[in-house]
């Protein structure tokens, strides 16, 4: 048995509150499944589970802020007790299509010898070796549906057991037109269309996203769920009202008491407090990191005349949707030169530097109402420039939207800002704990410059180094700004 605990999302963040569980007791999880939705100060975030297993039990409710490291639930093996058929032990609904215990009752082989026996039964008076005429309907055939019902047996098949479990259509309550009483899968489908007809269809959706919807006044018939088997959940709802809404809820239903610890209940934060607790967190991180990390700056100029012209040739033969904006190539810049110059790609803990497993590069997200976070984009460097275009527009949209992953403020290596948008020419940042470095890019300006012993007017960014001096030292951070700079300068190379 496992706990599934309060993650550390950020070495920004103390403790946490549980808004919303996106899965319930019984349900099966694979490792990196969404589970639930935790708030900090700076985000509403989706934690992922870390291992493959069965949820056994859900500890803490919504609404409950715990410290990190507090166990939320218990997770069990999936492994099946010596002897006992797969899934047994497990809730009906928990149990994966095709998997489910085949009740006991009649084979098939048995089936088909009664019926022979049904068709050779010899009228009286006949000798037994006369061949019979067809069977008059019945006897055996109504009679073996009903024994079977006595046994608690029903005749379906998996598909169709799995095809009424989803309907959520009784089998005990239909007489199937199969042979032997079978129950076919139009019988389902005919019990489900009556079943429409004679009621509207519930709207799957958990208790936090129902009672968001009643505050709301939103409709969750027209919102498209994104949960597990499209559950409408309290982000989607969120995303569908017309204004702001609240977080917390009620608890997942069958949800147990909260244990005894160190939990204190926690209702949604209004906007003002939810920023001033952001405020709180950036200024605590920022103190540390300035008090901790010895930082050093570094700064160089980036001809851009190349970059900007590739960068229009390619906007003008490519469709809408595959269009690049400059901040697509001065991340593919940040992230190759970390993997040319891995000493800025990871962390400082325990006194020693250590290697990131991949470019993971952190975006700074300017948040709606102030604030902000820096969510990874994954294997950066590995991404096209089309590719990494399309993942910044989405990190950017869910980090707005209270919709991050917890690997995604978790994962990140180094971190970049970008405020050239803004207007700013130059930036330098503060390291954001444990990594080692960040990078700074302003805004793309034309400047007087000159260009092989001739003065003209060309297209340059100012990109900055901050970086760990425990790490690394000046020589090593002007490596990397060199690289950042010669690929800018040959965008064909991103």
């Amino acid at each position: 048995m496992a706990e599934f605990t309060m993650p550390s999302l950020g070495a920004d963040m103390d403790e946490g509150t549980l808004l919303e569980w996106l899965v319930g007791p019984g349900d099966l999880v694979h490792k990196g499944d969404p589970v639930a939705v935790v708030e900090t100060a700076k985000s509403t975030i989706e934690v992922e589970c870390f291992e493959t297993g069965t949820m056994t039990e859900l500890i803490v409710e919504p609404g409950t802020t715990v410290p990190v490291g507090t166990p939320l639930a218990l997770i069990g093996p999936t492994a099946e007790k010596p002897g006992e058929p797969e899934g047994a032990g497990k809730p009906q609904e928990a149990r994966k299509p095709g998997k489910v215990r085949k009740p006991e009752g009649p084979t098939e082989a048995e089936k088909a010898a009664e019926r022979r026996l049904v068709r050779h039964v010899p009228k009286k008076g006949e000798p037994s070796e006369a061949p019979s005429p067809p069977p008059e309907p019945a006897p055996v055939l109504v009679s073996a549906p009903s024994a079977a019902r006595e046994r608690g047996h029903i005749e379906a098949g998996p598909l169709v057991r799995h095809l009424a479990e989803q309907s959520g259509v009784d089998l005990e309550t239909l007489h199937g037109s199969g042979p032997g009483g079978r129950v076919t899968r139009t019988d389902v489908e005919e019990a489900a269309a009556a079943r429409a007809t004679a009621r509207p269809p519930r709207v799957r959706a958990t208790p936090l996203a129902r009672r968001l919807a009643a505050e709301l006044g939103v409709d969750l018939a027209t919102v498209t769920g994104t949960g597990r088997e499209s559950v409408v959940r309290a982000a989607d709802v969120r995303q569908a009202a017309p204004g702001p809404a609240g977080a917390a809820g009620p608890a997942y239903a069958g949800a147990p008491a909260v244990r005894p610890s160190a939990v204190r209940p926690s209702a949604a934060r209004p906007s003002d407090h939810r920023a001033a607790a952001m405020r709180q967190a950036i200024a605590g991180l920022v103190t540390r990191a300035n008090r901790d990390i010895p930082h050093y700056y570094l700064s160089t100029t980036a001809d851009m005349a190349a970059a900007m012209a590739w960068l229009h040739e390619h906007n003008r033969r490519s469709p809408v949707g595959e269009r690049l904006l400059p901040a697509a190539l001065l991340l593919k810049a940040a992230a190759l030169a970390a993997s040319e110059v891995p000493e800025f790609n990871g962390f400082w803990t325990d006194d020693h530097f250590m290697a990131g497993e991949g470019v993971h590069l952190g975006v700074a997200v300017s948040l709606r109402g102030g604030g902000l976070v820096a969510p990874a984009l994954h294997h950066a460097d590995t991404l096209t420039l089309t590719q990494l275009m399309s993942a910044l527009k989405d990190l950017v949209t869910r980090a707005r939207t209270g919709r991050l992953r917890g690997s995604e403020v978790s994962d990140a290596t180094i971190t970049v800002t970008n405020l050239g948008d803004q207007g700013v020419e130059t930036v330098f940042g503060v390291i954001y704990p444990p990594q080692v470095a960040l990078v700074g890019f302003g805004r793309v300006a034309d400047r007087p410059c000159a260009v092989d012993g001739l003065l003209g007017v060309r297209p340059v960014v100012t990109a900055t180094l901050s970086a760990d001096h425990r790490a690394t030292d000046g020589a090593v951070g002007a490596r990397y700004l060199t690289a950042v700079a010669r690929l800018l300068q040959n965008p064909e190379q991103l």
